[in-house]
Formats: structure tokens, C-alpha cells, sequence
């Protein structure tokens, strides 16, 4: 069945649909789907934050529009995106992330990049993040004649801390969602 090939056994969405809808990862052996199981199985999928492949993947895709590693621009633009946020770029450097990691980005386990991406926002200062900015806006900018480099490097810096933001939440378990999700209920019931 498509929804089992593409969950993780323990992942939220596979937890929700055991455990909220009774609705076991290989159902329905022989059996037919009616619409009300389609509706609940999409509604599950559509609703579920945690599981959330595509931020993962976006996270990725924003990666993949910055000059590659191991080629001159590349190595020039790393390098210059290395002076600009000093040792807060370590955090993202290629050469400290290495290509496993954005497999296990890929593969759904984006947590890594994630915080990486997190640690080096939250360590730049005012000044460095504005140089960061130009470095990343002035190597978006020569593929696009939309804006100009400084516009496109915030652009990519905010959409980039909030995937990261996504991916991290979306590390979170059925278990604490759920507790979570009753506690506020109850509390803004009682309010």
C-alpha cells in the first residue's frame, strides 16, 4: 500500500494512524478502501506537521542553489561566506557537514542540518549576518534578474531558519505531541 511504502514505522504520521485511527500499516489485507478511510488517511497526512518530508527536501533544495563545493565559484563563495560569519559558518562549511549529511537530510533525518543551520543564525552578530547576507544574495543573484543580491540573500537566509524550524519540529513523537496538544486544550478550556 502506498501510505505503509512511505512511512517510517515510528514516525508521527505512522503512529497517528495505528494509534489515533486504529488503522494498521498494512490494512487492508483484501480489502477495499472506502471514502470515509481515504478521507482519514488524507486528513492525517495533510494535518501532521511532524511529518514533514518536504521541509527536509527544501532545506536541501536551498542548499543546492549556492555554488557547489569543489568547484572555483564555489570554493570562492564558501570562502567568502567563511570570512563573512566567521566561526559561526563552521557550523554549515561543507567541509564540516560533508555529503552524509545531506543524504540523512534526503532520507527524512534532517535534524543535523537543522540545528547546524539554527547554531550558525544564532551565533552571528548584526554585523556579520548583513555580511552573510551580501554573500549569499550576490551568488543567488546571477541566476536571477528578479531582485538584487541583498534582498535575495535575506530572502534565503529567512526561508532557511524557518525550514530548519520545521524540520526541528517535526522531529517531535506522537507521544509529546499528543500530551502537548491535551495540556493546552485543557488549559485554554479552563482559561
Amino acid at each position: 500500500m502506498i501510505v505503509r511504502r512511505f512511512l517510517d514505522d515510528d514516525g508521527e504520521l505512522a503512529q497517528h494512524l495505528v494509534q489515533q485511527l486504529n488503522t494498521p500499516l498494512d490494512w487492508p489485507e483484501g480489502g477495499g478502501l472506502n471514502t470515509g478511510h481515504v478521507a482519514k488517511i488524507a486528513s492525517a497526512a495533510a494535518c501532521d506537521v511532524s511529518y514533514n518530508q518536504a521541509a527536509n527536501g527544501h532545506l536541501a533544495d536551498l542548499f543546492a542553489a549556492l555554488p557547489l563545493p569543489g568547484t572555483a565559484e564555489g570554493d570562492e563563495f564558501w570562502g567568502a561566506l567563511g570570512d563573512a560569519g566567521g566561526d559561526a559558518a563552521l557550523y554549515i562549511d561543507p567541509g564540516n557537514m560533508g555529503g552524509p549529511s545531506f543524504d540523512r537530510l534526503v532520507g527524512g533525518n534532517g535534524a543535523g542540518i537543522a540545528d547546524r543551520m539554527l547554531s550558525f543564525l544564532a551565533e552571528l552578530d548584526d554585523q556579520q549576518h548583513d555580511a552573510v547576507t551580501r554573500v549569499i544574495g550576490d551568488a543567488l543573484a546571477q541566476d536571477t534578474l528578479v531582485a538584487g543580491g541583498r534582498y535575495l540573500g535575506r530572502l534565503w537566509l529567512r526561508d532557511a531558519e524557518t525550514t530548519a524550524w520545521h524540520v526541528l519540529l517535526a522531529r517531535r513523537r506522537l507521544h509529546q505531541t499528543e500530551d502537548d496538544r491535551k495540556r493546552f486544550l485543557e488549559a485554554w478550556g479552563n482559561a
